[in-house]
């Protein structure tokens, strides 16, 4: 190789969770990362060390998924409270909520277009929003449990989605169809994506294993035996070369896809590792835990040129059985990759404190929603259609509370108004303010049915009345 290997190192150590992080992402601007907890916080993290980190409070239960758009102007964020909540990543906490789900939402994504939003969740669907008004635009509904995850693909034809049936399903969003069914899990699947190319897709689960499957062809690729307990979230580099991994064993492993081999073991968190992201360009990755801690890494080995391994494949390619590659065609039979003991995999540990890392972490300031401000919300009718109490999706500048964090400075002032505190609030006020928005919903999702009923009778009045003027048309006598 033409270049220097060069080892990940720990960059930023991101300490402000209060539970297990669930979930990470990069901002395609690469000056924030998006992390969900247990703890029912969307976090987000700016990397310029003098801004603080903003918490957003509105979930009512945990954040298990946390993504931005493709612009970086928004993070979607989906919780166990049922609902999806679009934020602006800023200090003002604005935000807008739909009820997405009858159960909790495993998942959430924007479509490469940065239009739709794709949902799972253990009511066992799959579901596609608009971004603009949160519109409902159709489900899919074949899996048999929890769908633990779901992605697009890079051109947001196709979708991946993964399940507690222990399947992996593809899906055309044009047709809405299944087109294939993976069932060479043997556990839960915790996580799916796609490879940068499209071409392939890649699932782990609680089976210890990582699979790649061409979707060309439908058969398995390569199968990865290296961790020694689920594995819990995976990812892809941009180049498509390497896939990240993160497990309850407490380690992140980096698999060389070109090679089909183990190719470095990072430990870093104190329990299992939880969640784990490549950014956008692939020169960092980040990972999240049960010890509440975010971790970023920069990548480094990516800088290697790939030239001279590439002409070796071409080469290896004339003689009998190689072993496959993620960019063969077509595949060849699986490659199972064992964790072995072996000297050439680097162990890398980042556990203990690195002195490298001089910039603490950042204090905390909480931003979100207050009790009177006006999210929008949404209500779910029958067949999955959406009824708004708000007009339009924009988002509306919501009342801030603000709370200060312990040992800090105050932030800045907004203005000469005062922040609304919760705790104000007469809990008998309180109740009955949630009856009325209980009740509110009951109405939004009655006038949904109605007008699904009006829209039937009216299509079924339009039908007779075609079908009356071509017998009318049939029986006028002629001259």
């Amino acid at each position: 190789m033409t270049s220097v290997l060069e080892d990940p190192t720990l960059e930023r150590h991101f300490k402000g969770h209060r539970d297990t992080v669930t979930s990470l992402d990069f901002n395609p601007n690469m000056k924030q990362l998006a992390s969900g907890s247990m703890d029912s916080c969307l976090m987000v993290w700016n990397f310029k060390p003098q801004m603080r980190a903003y918490r957003f409070v509105g979930h009512k239960d945990a954040v298990m998924s946390v993504v931005f758009s493709p612009s970086g102007h928004l993070v979607a964020s989906a919780s166990r409270d049922k609902t999806v909540r679009l934020w602006i990543p800023s200090v003002k906490g604005e935000s807008t909520v739909f009820k997405a789900h009858t159960a909790t939402v495993r998942s959430v994504d924007f479509s490469p277009d940065g239009q739709a939003l794709l949902t799972s969740s253990d009511d066992k669907s799959i579901k596609v929003w608009t971004v603009h008004r949160q519109k409902f635009q159709f489900s899919l509904n074949q899996h048999m449990n929890w769908v633990r995850c779901a992605r697009f693909s890079p051109d947001g034809r196709m979708i991946v989605s993964g399940s507690d049936d222990k399947t992996v399903k593809l899906w055309d969003r044009n047709t809405k169809e299944c087109v294939h069914t993976f069932f060479e899990h043997g556990g839960f699947v915790n996580s799916v994506a796609f490879h940068p190319s499209g071409t392939c897709i890649a699932a782990a689960g609680t089976d210890s294993t990582v699979k790649v499957w061409d979707i060309r062809t439908n058969r398995l690729l390569q199968h990865y035996q290296v961790h020694t307990a689920a594995v819990n979230g995976l990812s892809f580099h941009s180049s498509g070369n390497y896939l990240i991994t993160a497990s309850n064993d407490s380690t992140l492993k980096i698999l060389d896809l070109l090679e089909g081999r183990l190719f470095y073991t990072l430990h870093g968190h104190q329990g299992p590792a939880t969640t784990v992201a490549f950014s956008r360009a692939g020169d960092f990755f980040a990972s999240g835990g049960s010890d509440e801690q975010v971790m970023v890494w920069k990548t480094n080995f990516d800088q290697v040129d790939y030239s001279e391994v590439l002409k070796s494949h071409k080469a290896q390619n004339e003689q009998p059985q190689p072993p496959p590659h993620i960019h063969d065609i077509p595949p060849r039979s699986p490659h199972t990759v064992r964790q072995v003991p072996r000297p050439a995999v680097p162990q890398l540990d980042a556990r203990s404190e690195p002195r490298n890392l001089e910039v603490p972490s950042p204090e905390v300031v909480d931003v979100g929603p207050a009790l009177f401000s006006n999210p929008q919300t949404a209500a779910v009718g029958q067949n999955g259609a959406v009824s708004h109490s708000l007009a339009d999706f924009s988002l509306t500048s919501a009342d801030v509370a603000m709370r200060e964090p312990e040992h800090a400075a105050p932030p800045p002032s907004v203005g000469a108004t005062q922040p609304l505190e919760r705790q104000t609030i007469p809990p008998q006020l309180a109740n009955t303010l949630e009856h009325i928005v209980g009740q509110l919903d009951v109405i939004t999702q009655t006038v949904s049915i109605l007008e699904q009923r009006l829209s039937m009778t009216e299509n079924k009045l339009r039908e007779a009345l075609d079908n009356q003027q071509k017998i009318t048309l049939q029986v006028r006598p002629t001259d």
